[in-house]
């Protein structure tokens, strides 16, 4: 179908669940400027609800690690070609790179030469690991957009046109569904404390993370509930793996669909390394951080990785405000320890807490992270083409 002229048009490509969110918020966020713009790209189902052109769908890409990434590298490239063509095909006024840097590094090449503007907005870990690849972004990005304070400095540092615009999650209010309510729709029981269990939001981070948080659970023998929000770019099929992995019998796992809401609710949590940790630390429930990859990928990481924290608030913090089971200490025994304490021991949770309220405070800029980026977006993209 021909295009229809004068219409802007652009180019996401938001490949994990936390992209997906965020590109959710940018797309109303961009008609506000430009009401005639089309979407398109590689993004997940709530993009789609919005009117968004999906060429790849995000959940048949989400992968991690090194072993992994390698075991799909055919499919992986045949939905990247997609991508490429569509490109090429339609070329956009311009393109919102999501984080997911194995995909949107190759693609802001791509885009770069055929001069359509690059925007990435939540900058790939390049400060933790494979730095290397900081002259892809100086050469293919025009704008890096950063959601952390600290990533500013080490971009510009490496003359990267880069701006911290603040945390997209810090203009997101918090969950307004009464406990009673939330309680009532997953037949939960208000009385009892809740524990929420989020494993990740890519099977693969499910399969390697909950079988260990299921057994805390059933070693914690503590009169709770536990809550298991499951991700929106998950697929039915590993909807249904994942609930073949929850126990017959032992604690109660309930498998919810609003992650914020059980933080919210919850009196303590046991969350996989990643955007989740944010949520938490900026809704302010206590939790402890925890993560397990393949033994090869840990292996490489360990090599690579040159940084002090892996969970954010305490990057952010500069020091441990939330406790990290990593790989081998990653145990359901020491799950259970640190639990325990986040129960119980009110002075351990205000502390937490009172350093959580401030790695909030550091995520917020002065003007919204997302109409920043919707701004700076339609000032690149200039006139329809």
């Amino acid at each position: 179908m021909d295009r229809i002229p004068d219409r802007p048009k652009i180019f996401i490509s938001a490949g994990e669940a936390s992209g997906e969110h965020y590109a959710a918020q940018l797309i109303p966020a961009i008609r506000n400027l430009a009401p005639d713009t089309e979407f398109f790209g590689l993004g997940g189902q709530r993009m789609e609800a919005l009117g968004f052109r999906r060429i790849v769908r995000a959940e048949d890409v989400a992968v991690m690690g090194i072993t992994e990434i390698i075991r799909h590298i055919p499919r992986i490239y045949g939905e990247y070609r997609k991508l490429k063509a569509s490109i090429a095909k339609e070329r956009p006024d311009a393109a919102i790179l999501i984080d997911f840097p194995d995909v949107n590094l190759s693609l802001a090449r791509t885009l770069h030469e055929l001069k359509i503007p690059v925007i990435y907005f939540v900058s790939p870990q390049l400060w933790a690991w494979k730095k290397y690849r900081i002259h892809r972004v100086r050469r293919y990005v025009d704008r890096m957009l950063v959601i952390f304070p600290f990533e500013e400095t080490f971009y510009r540092d490496h003359g990267v046109n880069a701006a911290f615009v603040g945390h997209p999650l810090t203009e997101v209010p918090l969950p307004s569904i009464p406990r009673k309510e939330f309680a009532d729709q997953y037949h939960l029981d208000p009385s009892k404390s809740w524990i929420g269990l989020l494993p990740g939001s890519r099977f693969k981070e499910i399969r390697l993370n909950l079988p260990e948080m299921i057994e805390a659970a059933s070693q914690l023998h503590e009169p709770v509930e536990f809550l298991l929000p499951l991700a929106p770019t998950l697929t039915p099929e590993y909807i249904a793996h994942v609930r073949a992995m929850l126990p017959a019998s032992g604690p109660r796992i309930t498998l919810v669909n609003d992650a914020r809401a059980t933080l919210h609710h919850a009196r303590a949590s046991v969350v996989a390394s990643g955007t989740a940790t944010v949520e938490a630390a900026l809704i302010g429930n206590p939790f402890l951080v925890v993560y397990r990859v393949s033994q090869l990928t840990y292996s490489v990481a360990k090599r690579v990785v040159k940084v002090p924290h892996v969970a954010m608030a305490n990057l952010i913090a500069g020091h441990e405000v939330v406790p990290e089971l990593i790989q081998s200490d990653f145990t359901a025994a020491n799950v259970v320890s640190h639990l325990q304490k986040l129960l119980h021991d009110e002075a351990a949770r205000s502390s937490m807490q009172a350093d959580l309220k401030q790695v909030g405070a550091s995520l917020h800029a002065d003007k919204s992270p997302v109409e920043q980026v919707a701004r700076i977006t339609v000032e690149l993209m200039g006139p329809a083409r």
